[in-house]
């Protein structure tokens, strides 16, 4: 969408058959909304069911006593300029692609990737057709194709020892709860020993995302089964009540592993770039993961489109693909600093999530209890309570990070053609 919005011209390779349903909620924190409001997208996502959450709050899992409690839509635009919302996967990803459709991008289903020459430029599908492209973004998520032929070698994916199950609750069955609180449009997570768990609205509060994070008991390489409720029920029966209440309305879940890679010495080789989970996948603890992958997409749809305007994209074929690999290398060290930040500190939430009863965890609670939400330059060892981690994440403003460092690239390339 980010390049077709400078007419480019892209080419989807999908490896599903047909694009349908998939996942649950996602959340949009501010640093996604405020992509989404350069590409004009904001009605068209409150259309498609976003909701403004008014308030996030950390809650204690036995009697869900507030531990933190962010400041409602008002703050969030204050301090970041952006809402933060909630939204079902499949309504997010309908939006993006209509939009994407609609500036011309081709979606070609049933074309997996099997192989990548990074030499020539193309990639080899399935059906044995080779597709060759100027520039080829690998955006095919933890078990990347591409990733493993850019780095030559497979990246080894690790199991982090928690897995999720993740379940959808009509609103009829929370309004039979009779408890307005869960009613409410707010994210809620409940923090406990090893365990968390996490409530928000989706399609305008039309039904209610449940996600609980527990332990792994799934056979090593298993990555996704069907969940025993009997058995997830059990899980956090000492928990809240409000919590029981709602796990107990929950007729079926799945459960995925979740995994991470280590760190990347880097994302691109050539006019090759990895793109979302296949460069940085991360702990899905600070709902960044995805927001991510958008201000990825964004960087690089104006790096391209800048190029693709500028002299430079006129130059001989070889002069001109050196210079792609540039801007490609551009993009990975404008994005790969605040991925890794964000990422390791999704590893630190877990720490911080699933503290046992005693010291440390009453340290935390104490610690996030005093956080003054209008400290702009307040610095607490916690990313939920720290306004400069806030403002490094949420505050980034991807698109002009990128107009700028194209601007003092292509003003050196000017500086060493006339030295």
């Amino acid at each position: 969408m980010a390049t077709k919005a400078h007419s480019l011209a892209v080419r989807i390779l999908e490896k599903a058959q047909e694009l349908g349903e998939i996942g649950a909620g996602i959340q949009l924190p501010p640093n996604a909304m405020r992509v989404m409001d350069h590409y004009g997208l904001i009605s068209d996502l409150a259309d498609g069911g976003a909701t403004k959450v008014a308030t996030r709050s950390l809650l204690r899992y036995s009697g869900g006593n507030p531990i933190l409690i962010h400041p409602g839509d008002a703050w969030y635009n204050k301090h970041f300029g952006q809402s933060w919302c909630v939204m079902h996967r499949a309504d997010y990803h309908n939006v993006l692609l209509k939009e994407a459709k609609r500036l011309g991008a081709v979606v070609q289903l049933n074309s997996e990737v099997v192989a990548v020459d990074i030499a020539n430029s193309s990639v080899l599908l399935a059906s044995q057709e080779r597709v060759y492209a100027d520039i080829i973004i690998g955006a095919d998520g933890l078990r990347s194709v591409v990733r493993d032929e850019l780095l030559g070698y497979h990246a080894e994916i690790i199991e982090s020892g928690d897995l999720a199950y993740r379940a959808t609750i009509p609103k009829e069955r929370v309004k039979h709860l009779q408890d307005p609180v869960l009613e409410e449009l707010s994210v809620r997570v409940w923090l406990g020993p090893r365990q968390h768990a996490v409530l928000y609205p989706l399609r305008n509060g039309a039904t209610f995302n449940l996600v609980l994070i527990c332990s792994d008991d799934l056979p090593l390489g298993v990555t996704s089964a069907a969940g025993n409720v009997h058995e997830m029920r059990e899980l956090f029966k000492d928990w809240d009540s409000r919590l029981t209440a709602l796990i107990a309305q929950v007729d079926d879940a799945l459960k995925w592993k979740i995994c991470y890679i280590k760190e990347l010495e880097n994302w691109c080789q050539g006019s090759i770039a990895l793109l979302g989970d296949a460069c940085h996948p991360t702990l899905p603890y600070q709902a960044q993961g995805a927001a991510m992958a958008v201000e990825d997409g964004a960087v690089l749809g104006v790096l391209l489109g800048k190029f693709s305007r500028s002299h430079l994209n006129k130059e001989n074929p070889e002069h001109r693909a050196a210079k792609i690999a540039e801007i490609l290398q551009l993009y990975e060290s404008i994005r790969k600093d605040k991925t890794t930040l964000n990422v390791q500190r999704a590893m630190k939430t877990r720490e911080l999530f699933h503290l046992e009863d005693g010291p440390k965890c009453d340290a935390r609670n104490e610690t996030l209890a005093k956080v003054n939400w209008d400290d702009v330059d307040g610095s607490k060892e916690h990313g939920w309570g720290s306004m400069m981690y806030l403002r490094q994440i949420l505050g980034n403003n991807s698109i002009h990070e990128a107009e700028k460092a194209f601007e003092e690239w292509i003003g050196k390339e000017k500086e060493s053609r006339c030295s």
